[in-house]
């Protein structure tokens, strides 16, 4: 007998390791909440992938070059026109405001010249933060982590999963970007070797040509690469963000409330409605009873409404209580059951009762008073 025993709890010990304890180690399985979300983007933690802003970066840049590179590298050129043109002022340029001036005449005008293609820049930038993320500014990134001084810290970062990966994406855009440049240059590789043979301008137009259709190039194969990165970003971001059972539950009690705590002050809200109403009963000019299920009181006051108010109804047990309060405070109980069940169904309390039941109520009434002042 004692071997058997032994043998059966061998055995349910054996079927019990098995048992699936991701309840227990909290696993992350659970979808974030709107809050998490929120929260993770007040701290900056948005699904948003730099790749997507360099593709369109290339691709605006580059075409706006091409439609203002002439106008640039004319004005370009007249700017270092103007600066040979000072070489016989030399004598003049040795005074420091003379020479300051002219750097910063200089300055301004290549600032000018370049603003298109800067304020392109500026606003494609912008533009596909806003679509990714929308807009929702915050200064907390830029706040500093002392937690990524910490060497070990960084060289943990170094050979992490996140490294790899960005490891093989660099890789990836490099043969992208090579395999693009190849593919235009070996068409261009004959006409190269005439750049000696050109005068300046020509040869500067035909290198902008050749440039321009590189960057456009190389600009529409990244978007292929963006939306890639893209696609992993918002998976990673979204996996990042899932929440265990108790977090979900916890997140719950912090924003909705404790349901027990809702529920004792739902109960206590009842409670005080329910003595409110209860101080009314002895107020009342009549109470109508079915008799045994409903009960309605009924005040009348000519000065303050033109009908009478349900001060008070209830069913079964209130009933009960409601004709109790009535017999010790002298309040006369009068017995309809189809007036009873059409107010407690259709008049709430606080309410003046419809039109169409003033010929009965009022029917009661008189008979109430009646009853009040025997003549």
């Amino acid at each position: 007998m004692r071997t058997h025993f032994v043998e059966v709890s061998k055995t349910k010990q054996h079927t019990a390791l098995p048992m699936n304890l991701r309840f227990f180690n909290g696993e992350k399985t659970e979808k974030a909440t709107p809050r998490k979300k929120e929260k993770a983007r007040e701290e900056g933690q948005v699904a948003k992938s730099q790749e997507i802003g360099t593709a369109f970066l290339f691709i605006f840049m580059f075409a706006a070059l091409g439609m203002l590179g002439e106008y640039m590298l004319n004005g370009l050129l007249r700017v270092f026109r103007h600066s040979l043109s000072m070489i016989p002022m030399a004598e003049e340029m040795r005074d420091t405001m003379t020479l300051s001036g002219h750097i910063g005449n200089m300055l301004l005008q290549t600032i000018l010249i370049l603003a298109p293609i800067l304020l392109v820049a500026m606003v494609v930038g912008f533009t596909t933060s806003v679509v990714q993320v929308g807009w929702h500014p915050t200064t907390k990134p830029l706040k500093p982590k002392f937690s990524k001084l910490n060497p070990l810290q960084g060289i943990k970062r170094l050979f992490s999963m996140k490294a790899l990966l960005e490891l093989v994406k660099s890789i990836l855009k490099f043969t992208i970007i090579l395999m693009v440049i190849y593919d235009i240059m070996k068409d261009e590789a004959p006409s190269l070797f005439l750049l000696l043979d050109m005068e300046m301008l020509p040869a500067v137009l035909y290198i902008g040509d050749v440039c321009l259709r590189l960057g456009l190039n190389v600009g529409t194969a990244y978007l292929l690469i963006a939306a890639g990165d893209y696609a992993y970003v918002r998976w990673k971001h979204s996996k990042d963000l899932r929440m265990s059972k108790q977090e979900v539950k916890e997140e719950y009690k912090n924003v909705e409330g404790n349901p027990q705590i809702k529920g004792k002050i739902r109960q206590k809200m009842r409670e005080a409605s329910m003595r409110r109403m209860m101080q009314e009963v002895p107020k009342a000019d009549v109470i109508i009873t079915n008799p045994t299920h409903f009960a309605v009181a009924l005040s009348y006051d000519k000065e303050k409404g033109e009908a009478p108010v349900v001060v008070a109804k209830g069913a079964d047990y209130l009933a009960k209580r409601i004709k109790d309060i009535a017999k010790e405070n002298n309040v006369i109980i009068v017995e309809n059951k189809p007036l009873a069940r059409t107010l407690y169904a259709a008049v709430d309390i606080g309410r003046e009762i419809p039109s169409e039941l003033y010929q009965t109520v009022a029917e009661v009434l008189a008979y109430v008073y009646k009853l009040k002042n025997p003549v």
